[in-house]
């Protein structure tokens, strides 16, 4: 799933592509896909674009005024073409989900692999009006971000620390790859609660999210769409990692396995040298 670094890199990219063009197309191939019914997607086309923006892991893309919202999920991803093909979408006959044009014959299309088809997008005349993103927390990489600000979010919630990193309404544009990062770069247990953390647990955590957030923002940057996955699969540390050498003490990458997930940590690192026990049978440590 893109998360906040490649999801600012996909704004910045379609940004400068878009700049100056007007959209004259929008075409389905999912019905699914389109979660709001007002406006429609025509009322995009004929418009010039704005703007384009980030809100958490949703992009938007600003046309007169009207917003199409759109959000990656897990397998979805955004296929730039600097020529589209002339022929128009016919649903259900290609991984496509939904295609936009431009005036000089560019455009993109969102397409989705797998069969769980959970990415979605927005017609709307506000981006607040789209339920995911009025719901959103702060954006780590905000100004207004601070330590205390922070400090006073973990306080608050008495959940393992991986899972309120994860948390959109908590903070927003984390998932599961950086979470693994940033709490290996912070040498915290996955499981630690959250409002438990003391003063220096603390100034690492934070330090730890907002300089490896940083720091893949950087990476993405410039990189066309087509690069950003291998580009976040070479800069994982521990993430997607297991059975490998962690790259700080040595030690081998850990996997604690979910229903429909998985997490990756270093136990020298980062539970003082004790293996994680299966999350559903066994107690968390701290």
């Amino acid at each position: 799933m893109p998360e906040l670094p490649e999801v600012q890199a996909l704004s910045d990219f379609l940004r400068e592509r878009t700049d100056g063009l007007v959209v004259t197309g929008v075409e389905l191939g999912s019905f699914h896909v389109l979660k709001t019914f007002t406006p429609p997607p025509d009322a995009l086309v004929g418009a010039p674009v704005d703007g384009v923006g980030r809100y958490g892991k949703f992009l938007d893309l600003d046309a007169g005024g009207t917003h199409l919202v759109f959000h990656l999920a897990r397998a979805g991803w955004l296929r730039w073409s600097d020529a589209l093909s002339a022929t128009r979408l016919r649903p259900g006959k290609s991984p496509i989900a939904l295609r936009v044009r431009f005036d000089d014959g560019s455009g993109f299309d969102l397409t989705e692999a797998g069969t769980q088809k959970r990415l979605a997008a927005y017609v709307v005349h506000r981006v607040e009006d789209v339920p995911g993103v009025a719901s959103l927390g702060p954006d780590p990489l905000a100004d207004g971000f601070t330590e205390e600000v922070f400090a006073g979010i973990l306080a608050a919630h008495r959940q393992q620390v991986k899972g309120l990193l994860r948390d959109q309404s908590v903070i927003a544009g984390v998932g599961n790859a950086y979470s693994d990062e940033i709490l290996h770069v912070a040498k915290l247990s996955p499981f630690a609660l959250a409002a438990t953390l003391d003063g220096d647990q603390v100034t690492r955590l934070y330090t730890a999210l907002r300089e490896t957030l940083t720091r893949a923002v950087a990476t993405a940057s410039g990189k066309p769409a087509k690069e950003l996955k291998d580009a976040k699969r070479a800069g994982m540390r521990v993430h997607g990692r297991t059975g490998e050498t962690c790259p700080e003490c040595g030690d081998v990458v850990r996997e604690v396995s979910f229903a429909d997930s998985a997490l990756q940590y270093c136990a020298t690192c980062q539970t003082g040298g004790k293996p994680l026990a299966d999350r559903r049978t066994s107690k968390f440590l701290k």
